[in-house]
């Protein structure tokens, strides 16, 4: 292949910013989902209804829409520019948080109410029984289901081109298809084996996380994670 050792050294130069938004919106991702999740599992009707504003809301709307939003006019209202690879951190991690407050939330009441009661014989408080009993258990759950949320996520952050973050996807659109378009294939074959290792890599760790959490509840993800993480886990 022509100019491989350019078209990789180009692209190379998008992946810290791939990276970077793939990892925060991750993090903020897992923080908002069980926020979200657990607040969707609340005895006040208040915390629900405002968590459940919160889901549908921002996965009945266009992320592309929310990241325009967020980095175009919301700086018109509050009168400060975000950082854009701030706002696309931002978006990815409210967006997919969304999403993964049904995960924790299916998690969490999938946990058998026999151990829920167990832990209720032993006085334990409601804090006790989430930390000790339900969380240990219901996060086994949750594990191939997020790693199908985060694999969405790291796709998502092509987005971020559209404010002019330098990711992978930029550098190529941008920089390599209008100086090589008769080898636009190569390039965005390249740009697909970039995205599939990356992956690969949250596949990676994610199968280890499950493994570790596995092994210390004594249990593995029941069939219907395993339907969540192959099927629709992000609608």
């Amino acid at each position: 292949m022509d100019n491989l050792g350019t078209f990789l050294s180009v692209l190379s130069q998008g992946l810290p910013f791939t990276i970077i938004a793939t990892v925060g919106g991750i993090a903020l991702t897992i923080v908002l989902s069980f926020v979200a999740g657990l607040a969707l599992l609340s005895s006040s009707k208040t915390v629900r209804v405002l968590s459940r504003i919160y889901v549908e809301g921002l996965r009945g709307t266009s992320e592309v829409v929310q990241l325009f939003w967020i980095f175009f006019a919301l700086p018109v209202l509050v009168g400060f520019q975000i950082v854009p690879i701030w706002a696309g951190i931002l978006v990815l991690g409210l967006n997919h948080g969304a999403y993964g407050a049904e995960i924790v939330r299916g998690a969490v009441q999938s946990v058998p109410r026999a151990q829920v009661e167990g832990a209720i014989a032993l006085n334990m408080t409601p804090g006790q029984r989430m930390r000790r009993v339900v969380l240990p258990q219901a996060v086994v759950e949750m594990l191939p289901p997020f790693n199908n949320l985060f694999i969405q996520l790291l796709k998502s952050t092509a987005l971020l081109s559209f404010v002019s973050i330098n990711e992978i996807t930029r550098q190529a659109q941008q920089v390599l298809v209008p100086r090589y378009n008769a080898q636009a294939f190569e390039i965005f074959l390249l740009l697909l084996l970039m995205y599939l290792i990356l992956s690969l890599v949250i596949t990676t760790v994610m199968r280890a996380l499950e493994r570790v959490a596995a092994a210390r509840v004594g249990r593995t993800p029941s069939a219907r994670a395993r339907r969540q993480a192959t099927g629709a886990g992000v609608a």
